[in-house]
């Protein structure tokens, strides 16, 4: 295959090579059946009209999952008839209107006859002229979803409109061949990253198995809470400090919000906020250290918690709706901790503590008086160590797979503009 590079020309769809065409996306149909159609309304299509098996409903579960034959919703062979001008054949394109807009599909050839709820629109193609997957790529593309978002109707839940969506332009490379070789480029990408996905969700499993086994309590493990672990010392288990908004700067002293704090994970985000040193002292903050259990004490969820790693800054507070663990180092382990509080018999008791209205939250001494089982100290870090390798081990993959995200953005910006030609 080689790699070639050609002229371009201005289009409403911004540059693209000489020989490519720009074509609504109502003209791509083939004769006899409409381009883009909608769901049914809601009263042809009610719930009581589902039955155990017959012609299948295709809704956003199956385009969200990116799976056809997810799913048992169907309709009997009357309401088919009836609602035929919905139905989906393979090679058809489902595209999610409501909520999760934008999401696609492309029905395989093995999937059972049925109808799309109200829920979908419905692309069809004349799959003689255009190739379906090169199509299906360019609507999951930036500019495809930009548009998209940009023509959302109503409140939180935004709504597309079908008619909208007929003068939308698709950027068309010349032959079959080309949009054939583009949406394979593409496709390979996509198979290498549902692949990944499958391993992380595998790992993930071997990982709760793990847990089930390491984090049962025995005969063996001792009844404590953070507060006797912390031996009722303050400088042992404490709050951040109330740091209001006027003292936030964007340089200075890191601080770490609740939002940072993930279950069992830190997450770094890009907005991060700082105050100066000036305040650090005036409001007698506490320095947070690598290695301190930081506790989540605002949902959702409340209780969740992770390790401080290092950050790459000089010094480090975090906000009073997060408290800070230290423990005696000799009898507590804060990774054994951290990995404990993942767990849903954790979240159950902190749920139980929980109070508020609008903000619930659970308070420090409630979050200390919690009753806890610990095994003694060698196996807490033998378990720790256990569970923290299998972390390792999924992030690399999550990060193998944003690796592979990232190259196919780069991908489909050279490919689905003509940038770079496979021919």
């Amino acid at each position: 295959m080689e790699l070639t590079k050609t002229k371009f020309k201005k289009t409403e769809l911004g540059l693209i090579p000489e020989d490519w065409d720009s074509l609504d996306l109502n003209e791509l149909g083939a004769t006899g059946r409409p381009v883009i159609k909608a769901g049914p309304f809601g009263s042809s299509l009610k719930k009581e009209y589902y039955v155990s098996e017959g012609y299948k409903i295709y809704g956003q579960e199956q385009v969200i999952k990116n799976d056809a034959f997810y799913g048992d919703y169907f309709i009997n062979q009357e309401r088919y008839r009836k609602l035929k001008s919905c139905e989906v054949i393979p090679g058809d394109i489902l595209l999610s209107l409501v909520g999760t807009f934008g999401k696609i599909l492309v029905i395989p050839d093995n999937a059972l006859k049925g109808i799309i709820n109200p829920r979908l629109l419905r692309i069809s193609v004349d799959k003689t002229k255009f190739h379906i997957e090169y199509i299906s790529h360019f609507l999951k593309s930036t500019k495809a979803l930009e548009f998209l978002e940009s023509k959302l109707q109503g409140g939180t839940m935004g709504v597309l409109n079908a008619g909208i969506l007929k003068s939308f332009q698709i950027p068309l490379p010349p032959t079959l061949t080309e949009q054939k070789a583009i949406a394979t480029a593409l496709s390979d990408v996509d198979d290498l990253i549902a692949n990944l996905d499958k391993l992380i969700t595998k790992k993930k499993a071997i990982k709760q198995g793990a847990m089930q086994q390491l984090l049962t309590p025995n005969e063996k493990w001792i009844n404590t809470s953070l507060i006797e672990l912390a031996e009722n010392k303050k400088n042992q288990f404490d709050d951040g400090d109330w740091i209001e908004s006027e003292y936030i700067i964007s340089q200075g002293v890191r601080l770490i919000q609740t939002g940072n704090i993930g279950i069992g994970v830190f997450k770094d985000k890009g907005n991060k906020k700082y105050i100066s040193e000036e305040s650090f002292n005036k409001l007698n903050c506490k320095e947070v250290l690598k290695g301190d259990l930081l506790i989540c004490r605002l949902a959702e969820p409340a209780g969740r918690a992770c390790v401080m790693p290092s950050i790459g800054e000089d010094k480090v507070v975090t906000s009073v709706d997060v408290s800070i663990f230290r423990g005696n180092p000799e009898i507590i382990n804060r990774d054994f901790l951290s990995q404990l509080f993942t767990t849903n018999g954790w979240f159950q008791k902190v749920i139980e503590k929980v109070g508020g209205t609008t903000h619930k939250r659970i308070s420090r001494g409630a979050l200390g008086k919690i009753n806890i089982e610990v095994p003694l100290f060698e196996e807490q870090k033998r378990i720790a160590l256990v569970l923290s390798d299998m972390d390792a081990e999924i992030e690399q993959l999550e990060t193998k797979k944003a690796k592979y995200q990232d190259i196919k953005q780069g991908m489909m910006q050279e490919l689905l503009t003509g940038k770079t030609r496979l021919v």
